[in-house]
């Protein structure tokens, strides 16, 4: 049998090409394991079997060629550089045949059976992580069992000849790689192959199969770690009072205390705006009340705060009835707070002022010197 010519300097140039490839995808030396299935392919030497039989004196009428079938192969190979392995393996290539009629009267089949090991140099070319190019070269060490039965006027004087003989043999494929230990190889090869009866032909094979590395882990993943911030005073606040270091002048502030925007305790005065009192008298109004509930949530709200409570008048009027007066006013709204739930702990006094700490300086003419802003009680908070 025999097949089409081919150029046989092929794998060679792609060895060589593959000697100066780029980076390696697989970088590491090893064992690893393979095995292919696929298709193969022959072309039966009608001519010399017509040629052969007219010697003897026959004429062939019609002869059909059985040349496709499926073969296989298994292979050990080492890796031992990122461009190079060595491959061995046991290769089944198939059978192939054929059968004709004679004048005079007579049939004549023949089939052969076709198998052996290689020993192949690999050369491979990554392209990228995962896709390389390889080309083998190598020899195949090959035992050829034929089988021939004739009918009729066809005498077959050795039916069962063997062959074994050692030729060349050679390929392309490409590989991709699932992970580092586990790829798939897809190539097609040409094994020159002499049959028992001195035929010599090529059978081609193309086939896919699945290649496992051993020893080969997949890379850690290294996470990046996010760049550590240097800290500065801008982004610290040692006594939490909600000022950076940068611009607190009073770093050792006490927890709930109220500061300013330097950092240090300030005085607060809660104005209890219309908390205020008709002309000589220390009786709420309605619109005080209102506005003293609202204080009532305020300091719910706030249970850290400790706080004066001060009553203020006028400047109309004797001293002294003024500061009897204001404490009488402070003392109503001091008793209205402890009444709605607020603790008498929080409250310092209740304090009267008289008319010591006007708002508005009226003097003490009458009636000019009437004054509701002056009519007032405060809550002075103390941290």
């Amino acid at each position: 049998m025999n097949l089409c010519k081919s150029s046989r300097l092929l794998p060679l140039a792609i060895l060589a090409a593959l000697a100066s490839g780029g980076a390696a995808a697989y970088d590491g030396d090893g064992w690893y394991v393979g095995g292919n299935y696929g298709w193969t392919a022959a072309t039966i030497d009608d001519a010399r079997i017509i040629s052969s039989l007219a010697g003897r004196g026959f004429t062939v009428g019609t002869i059909e060629d059985f040349d496709r079938d499926n073969g296989y192969k298994a292979y050990l190979g080492y890796q031992f550089s990122p461009y190079f392995a060595l491959e061995g393996g046991y290769v089944d290539l198939g059978q192939y045949g054929y059968a004709l009629t004679t004048t005079p009267a007579g049939t004549l089949t023949g089939d052969i059976d076709l198998r052996g090991v290689n020993l192949d140099l690999v050369g491979r070319m990554p392209l990228n992580d995962r896709f390389s190019l390889f080309a083998r070269i190598g020899a195949l060490y090959a035992e050829a069992d034929t089988r021939f039965v004739g009918t009729g006027a066809v005498n077959v004087l050795d039916p069962n000849p063997t062959s074994k003989e050692l030729n060349y043999k050679f390929g392309v494929g490409m590989e991709f790689a699932f992970n580092p230990s586990l790829s798939m190889r897809i190539e097609a090869e040409r094994y020159r192959i002499d049959d028992a009866v001195d035929n010599k032909g090529d059978i081609d094979m193309l086939s896919a199969g699945l290649v496992y590395r051993f020893g080969q882990a997949a890379a850690p993943i290294v996470a990046s770690l996010p760049p550590v911030q240097q800290q500065t005073c801008a982004d610290l606040d040692d006594d939490r009072d909600g000022v950076n270091n940068c611009n607190d002048r009073c770093p050792d502030s006490a927890a709930g205390q109220a500061i300013g925007q330097d950092g240090c305790p300030v005085p607060l005065t809660i104005d209890l705006k219309g908390v205020n009192f008709d002309f000589d008298r220390d009786t709420l109004r309605p619109d005080a009340i209102a506005t003293l509930d609202e204080a009532v949530a305020i300091l719910a709200k706030y249970p850290q705060l400790r706080f004066e409570l001060a009553g203020h008048t006028d400047e109309c009027g004797a001293e002294g009835y003024n500061q009897d007066l204001s404490g009488r006013r402070a003392r109503v709204v001091y008793d209205y707070l402890a009444n709605a739930g607020i603790d008498a702990g929080r409250m310092t006094g209740p304090n009267g002022y008289g008319e010591s700490r006007p708002l508005e300086q009226l003097g003490d003419d009458f009636p000019a010197c009437k004054s509701e802003t002056n009519r007032r009680t405060e809550l002075n908070v103390e941290n």
